[in-house]
């Protein structure tokens, strides 16, 4: 838990500083920093920990005493504010109710509104909040990046990583609902290769590969060792997220956070959907278009279709792309010029994010 906590003590303290400085605000603004503050509650912490287990692969490879600065835990945590922004405004998207358990942050914004006897339309006044309360979240991540870097002797290579992070991740949440509209229109046999590529770039990068980077950036690692973690990391990201693609459908709400078959009544075009459809007869896919994407969904409809996913081999396939690149990622490893103790700790992180339920 030492990655975890020192993300919580510095998020903490990052928290107190923003609060003291907001005073001046006014109590509403009080409402809207609050919201933001709760955004960061819970959560794996996935993202800092790859970044950490980057940077120590590095630097301890150099140096076996290396330890830890605060500048690191500042990189950490100015990442997972921006993960915080991301899945704020991923719900406002996907119009989903629940993160974490808890209402998303749009529908908590909404409830604050009636709560507080304010007019107009409250549903309204919670989008609007919480298009803001990414983009604060958002500028508290790079304030907190910032910190991390002044003064840094790597803080250039550092910056270019994180702001081809921050491109890849928003040009992946625009094709991701771009292909929601445009599936109709594009050849089937398109459509995986399509969502793969939403895949890459809105998670793969994003969530593995480019946390390792930034804490291997800023421990001053070399191409090689670049280039190592890259081929670890990309195909670890690309099996994260086909994973959190079959729990979206499988998973348990009770596990997850979110309701059984949400991503069904979401509509994502995800891979899983698109091996499932190319893997159906017309009628049968006519069937599965017309429920996708229905958010009145039933119980019974959903595992029709969770049924209708497990006949068509479709899940199958996709475990099998999952054991892939778990087995691919594992390879770059090997010879790999980092810190023995630390790629084993890679090896358990990898794991841990391919083989899970929530």
């Amino acid at each position: 838990m030492q990655v975890q906590d020192a993300v919580a003590a510095r998020l903490d303290h990052f928290l107190t500083l923003v609060g003291s400085e907001s005073d001046a605000y006014g109590p509403d603004a009080a409402l809207f920093i609050e919201s933001a503050a709760h955004t960061l509650q819970g959560g794996k912490r996935l993202r800092a920990r790859f970044c950490h287990a980057g940077w120590q692969a590095v630097a301890r490879f150099a140096d076996r005493k290396a330890s830890e600065s605060d500048a690191l835990w500042d990189l950490c945590s100015a990442l997972e504010i921006f993960q915080s922004a991301a899945l704020v405004h991923d719900d406002l998207i996907d119009n989903s109710d629940t993160r974490r358990g808890r209402p998303a942050a749009h529908r908590a914004l909404q409830q604050r509104h009636r709560a507080l006897s304010w007019s107009g339309d409250a549903e309204a006044f919670g989008r609007a909040s919480a298009i803001l309360l990414g983009d604060l979240l958002v500028a508290w991540s790079d304030d907190l990046l910032e910190l991390a870097l002044t003064e840094h002797p790597h803080a250039a290579a550092v910056r270019r990583e994180y702001a081809r992070m921050r491109r890849d991740v928003t040009t992946g949440q625009f094709l991701d609902i771009a292909e929601e509209s445009a599936w109709e229109v594009n050849p089937d046999s398109e459509h995986a290769e399509r969502a793969l590529r939403v895949v890459s770039l809105k998670s793969a990068r994003y969530s593995i590969e480019q946390p390792l980077l930034l804490g291997a950036l800023l421990a001053g690692a070399d191409n090689a060792q670049q280039e190592s973690l890259r081929r670890f990391g990309h195909p670890i990201g690309m099996a994260f997220q086909l994973r959190d693609d079959v729990l979206g459908v499988f998973g348990e709400e009770a596990v997850t956070g979110k309701p059984a078959g949400d991503d069904l009544r979401e509509g994502k075009r995800t891979v899983l959907v698109a091996l499932t459809r190319q893997c159906l007869e017309p009628s049968a896919r006519r069937v599965l278009d017309e429920l996708l994407g229905d958010p009145e969904l039933n119980g019974e409809q959903v595992s029709a279709l969770q049924a209708t996913i497990t006949q068509s081999g479709a899940l199958a396939q996709v475990e099998e792309m999952i054991s892939s690149y778990a087995h691919e990622a594992d390879r770059a490893l090997t010879g790999a010029r980092l810190d023995n103790a630390s790629v084993s700790e890679l090896r358990d992180l990898a794991r841990a994010a391919t083989v899970r339920t929530a």
